[in-house]
């Protein structure tokens, strides 16, 4: 099923309204979620939203939030989020780091008490599109076996990161600390597709294809994934004194509770560094470069980090966003949600 973006966006806000979301915060997450179909991230996009629905009308995501930003230096603060609307949060918490960084060279803003908040590349990108660098993380629920273990430790703990070009160009990662974040078996399995045996494991430890027997998910490149993880634990967990590691809540177990996550945005204005323009020069010189590399056997051309993105989006715009017809006829129909989620382990099972 293909549609628009502008009804994708409507469809969604729709729902989560209905839900119990004011109209505000959810334009907020429907932003979020289009921007990540519309990049073709759909393990991030209209998948998520019947789950954020269940989890809104049980509770578990406060729907009349009272935020509060505490400034706690010339360039660092905490957004409270009060279980709200993690994507809404860190929408908030991304414009507060812009405008410190703009006044001091640099900004962390941390954010406690929030819920899930889908993509962290939309909001590195909000910096980026003011000339600024952003990196952003943030914790997840133990799914993923510590480097030699047996057993879910961390979770997929993302990271993202966004720079300016002096062109339309932005430099854009987000990326799991897994080898795929478990939104991509999640998306595998809405489509009843298979996944490479280098993602996860099964109950016995052993490689698995079947995106239905996954037990726990596998770091990336073995111990430098399993350090990566920790790392973004600790600046989003630890640091902001948030439950960590195998005690951060569960996505599924109780969906009318808050979950109480923590991520941190670090926003960087070159000009206190560099001249900005040089800057940006230097950054589109790079990518014009890494362009007109030769490409390896198997391989059309090198793609810069976003660009890929970009390109399926301008697809899109001219074809439509593709989306599973079972997600369409949810996203269409008068039901709220399904009741699939609550009670469910770490892999909605």
């Amino acid at each position: 099923m293909k549609v628009t973006k502008a009804e994708l966006f409507k469809l969604i806000k729709k729902k989560l309204m209905k839900a119990g979301l004011q109209e505000t915060s959810a334009e907020r997450v429907s932003d979020v979620l289009v921007f990540a179909d519309h990049r073709g991230i759909h393990s991030h996009g209209a998948v998520r939203v019947e789950y954020y629905a269940e989890r809104i009308a049980k509770g578990g995501i406060t729907v009349h939030p009272e935020y509060q930003f505490e400034k706690t230096g010339p360039s660092s603060g905490i957004y409270f989020g009060d279980n709200g609307p993690g994507h809404e949060v860190a929408y908030y918490a991304m414009e507060e780091a812009i405008a410190m960084a703009e006044k001091n060279g640099v900004a962390i803003v941390g954010m406690k008490n929030i819920s899930h908040s889908g993509a962290l590349g939309y909001f590195v990108e909000m910096a980026a599109k003011k000339d600024m660098l952003a990196i952003s993380m943030c914790q997840s629920d133990p799914m993923v076996v510590p480097f030699g273990g047996t057993e879910p430790y961390f979770g997929t703990n993302p990271i993202a990161f966004s720079c300016p070009t002096n062109d339309e160009r932005l430099i854009t990662f987000d990326m799991a600390t897994t080898v795929q974040a478990w939104g991509k078996v999640l998306d595998a399995r809405s489509k009843n597709k298979d996944i490479p045996n280098t993602w996860a494991v099964d109950a016995s430890g052993q490689p698995t294809t079947n995106s239905r027997d996954v037990h726990a998910l596998l770091p990336i490149a073995g111990p430098k994934g399993y350090g990566l993880m920790m790392m973004v634990d600790i600046l989003s967990g630890s640091l902001l004194g948030v439950p960590h590691g195998i005690h951060v809540s569960s996505m599924y177990q109780d969906l009318t509770k808050g979950r109480d996550l923590g991520q941190l945005h670090i926003v960087i204005n070159p000009s206190f560094f560099t001249d900005p323009k040089a800057f940006k020069q230097q950054i589109s010189t790079m990518l014009d470069e890494l362009k007109q590399q030769p490409a390896a056997k198997g391989y059309d051309e090198i793609f810069y980090p976003g660009e890929r993105g970009k390109l399926r989006a301008q697809n899109y715009d001219k074809e439509g966003i593709e989306i599973t017809d079972e997600i369409y006829a949810y996203l269409v129909s008068d039901d709220i949600h399904y009741d699939r989620y609550h009670g469910k382990n770490r892999f909605a099972e």
